[in-house]
């Protein structure tokens, strides 16, 4: 029994008289081999009708639990407002934003400096008058001289408690404006930079969570793919088991006979054909068959 076989013809035709010599090769399996590659054939065979096995567990290890939560809390950020991420500066200079910021109390500030003041020239205008009663003087123009100018110099120390007083609650308001502005300034600084993270805090998490889908649908295709070349891996298989067999080559020779050898082979056959009519009616004619004999063998009515 032959179990894989190629064949191939080689041939010199000659015209002359001795006809044309063909030789063929045909290769066989080696018959030392013949029960192994049966068995190995069998086996292979068994094995490539076998369907597919599918892996049914998961493709990809999927999102962890801490990076769950991480991209819970990112989708749960809230971003700010644009009244928080909006600085809008003020002029201290405006009406009324100074008094605005200055302190309330000022004028309770200023009132014991006002007493103070007062008291003090009150002590004063009494020694005065203590002087002019001693010199018997009092009540006289030079008096009220002394006491108008005592006077004027309280007037002159209660305007500046007051000048003073003001110009410290000034400073004091306009440092508190530049203070607030500085901190609404910063406010929103810190609130556009807030943004700006939790943006890209949010897309650097979107872009992890693409690359774990993008990951599953790649294996998914990948097990795709698989299922369906598994027919032609299976083919690509069966013609591996005939790669490499031992094969052992037999050589064959034979001759086609010549114009003249057919001729002389016809010639032959004629005579024979004569020779057994000659025999069928020898008793005819003196072993001629007549025309009306051949015309019966002709049509079939002999």
């Amino acid at each position: 029994m032959k179990y894989f076989n190629t064949g191939g013809a080689t041939g010199t035709t000659n015209t002359g008289l001795t006809g044309a010599t063909t030789r063929a090769e045909e290769s066989s399996l080696s018959s030392w081999a013949g029960p192994y590659v049966t068995e190995m054939l069998g086996r292979g065979q068994a094995l490539a009708g076998l369907p597919y096995q599918a892996y049914m567990g998961p493709l990809t290890a999927g999102e962890s639990g801490l990076q769950q939560q991480a991209f819970q809390g990112l989708s749960a950020l809230q971003m700010p407002t644009a009244q928080q991420t909006t600085y809008d500066p003020m002029s201290f200079t405006t009406a009324g934003t100074a008094q605005q910021y200055m302190s309330p109390y000022l004028q309770a500030s200023l009132d014991p400096q006002y007493e103070a003041a007062k008291r003090q020239a009150e002590i004063q205008a009494q020694a005065l008058q203590s002087q002019y009663g001693k010199a018997g003087a009092y009540g006289g123009s030079r008096q009220g001289v002394a006491e108008a100018e005592l006077q004027r110099g309280l007037l002159d120390r209660m305007a500046n408690i007051t000048g003073q007083g003001y110009q410290t609650a000034f400073e004091q308001a306009q440092n508190q404006f530049n203070a607030e502005q500085a901190r609404q300034m910063a406010a929103a600084g810190q609130a556009q930079q807030y943004g700006l993270q939790a943006l890209g805090a949010q897309r650097t998490g979107g872009a992890e969570q693409r690359a774990i889908e993008q990951q599953g649908i790649g294996a998914d295709i990948a097990q795709f793919e698989q299922e369906r070349d598994y027919p032609y891996k299976q083919v690509q298989y069966m013609q591996s088991l005939l790669q490499g067999l031992p094969l052992e080559t037999q050589s064959y020779t034979y001759y086609e006979p010549s114009g003249l050898q057919s001729l002389s082979g016809g010639a032959s056959a004629v005579k024979n054909i004569y020779d057994t009519l000659a025999e069928i009616f020898g008793g005819n004619t003196g072993g001629q068959a007549s025309q009306a004999d051949l015309d019966a063998i002709a049509s079939g009515n002999y």
